[in-house]
């Protein structure tokens, strides 16, 4: 008689189904952003960054708050004066309230040059990538020439002739960045514009505008997110430069760089009126910074070699 024996196979577990082997990997974001999380300076830095725009922009939407109301009988208080922590101004106005409301202003600044700078110099590379040719010899020139004069003395001319103000600053600003983003842009679609999937698009009939916009694109946001993360620092330091020499912001607006240049007429009798908002640029430009670098590492993708 033969005798057969059956042997039961264990039961696949929950566990064993969710093995990492069989998981689907992680794309490049998701690397990136698990590689920024494990940076503890950069968090910190995020979390400071973050304190500032709530503050700059949560405060004033929840308490009403006047940066310009004046009282000449407490001009001058040092910090830690009743109702004044951080003290006054020449015109006794609170130096908290005002750092609050040049947070905002300084902040919203240093976005809109840099937005300006992103659309117009990556608009100016991808066309001059992608195109080639003509274009390309002609837009690479005229960056050529722009390089040729420093950004803060083209933002100074550009000021110059279209008048002050916090809106010309920004304006100025986001110009004299332009041919950055234009040559990192144009780099990478020259890198881009020769790929399989490009070839395949363009063989299944997509048009110019379809490849620039919906497939090259999205390649080149990487560099670009990195470059205007460290060029947010550079746009406010710009931007508070000019305010500081007459040229950006205007009385009484309360702008950490006019408010730095209306402290030096009383640094040898109010030496807070100077480092309130010298401080406050020094530590906020230094956030973003150190917060850059980590994003440029963390979007390297040389980097991304056995990250899971």
């Amino acid at each position: 008689m033969a005798i057969s024996i059956r042997v039961s196979e264990p039961p696949v577990s929950a566990a064993a189904v969710a093995s990492p082997l069989l998981r689907r990997p992680a794309g490049p974001w998701s690397r990136a952003a698990r590689r920024l999380r494990r940076n503890r300076l950069a968090m910190v830095a995020a979390t400071f960054l973050g304190a500032i725009v709530v503050i700059a922009f949560g405060v004033p939407a929840v308490v009403p708050i006047d940066p310009y109301m004046q009282n000449l009988r407490e001009a001058l208080s040092p910090p830690a004066s009743p109702g004044h922590v951080l003290g006054t101004d020449q015109f006794g106005r609170d130096l908290l309230l005002r750092l609050v409301d040049g947070a905002r202003v300084s902040l919203l600044a240093g976005l809109v040059a840099v937005a300006i700078a992103v659309v117009l110099g990556g608009g100016l590379g991808l066309l001059s990538g992608y195109s080639g040719g003509r274009a390309d010899v002609l837009i690479m020139r005229l960056i050529d020439v722009k390089l040729a004069f420093p950004g803060i003395l083209a933002a100074l001319v550009i000021v110059t002739v279209l008048g002050g103000g916090l809106d010309k600053a920004m304006l100025a600003v986001g110009i004299g960045a332009l041919p950055r983003y234009a040559r990192v842009v144009r780099a990478s679609v020259l890198a881009t514009r020769n790929e399989l999937f490009i070839e395949a698009a363009r063989s299944l009939g997509a048009s110019d505008r379809r490849l620039m916009f919906i497939h090259i694109m999205p390649q080149v946001i990487g560099p670009v997110i990195t470059l205007a993360t460290l060029g947010l620092a550079t746009a406010m330091l710009a931007t508070a430069s000019l305010s500081f020499l007459g040229l950006g912001a205007q009385p009484p607006t309360a702008e950490w760089g006019l408010m730095l240049s209306e402290s030096r007429k009383y640094l040898r009798i109010a030496w807070w009126l100077a480092l309130v908002p010298g401080g406050a640029i020094m530590l906020t430009v230094l956030a973003i910074n150190v917060l850059g670098d980590a994003v440029r590492d963390a979007l390297d993708p040389r980097l991304s070699v056995g990250i899971d």
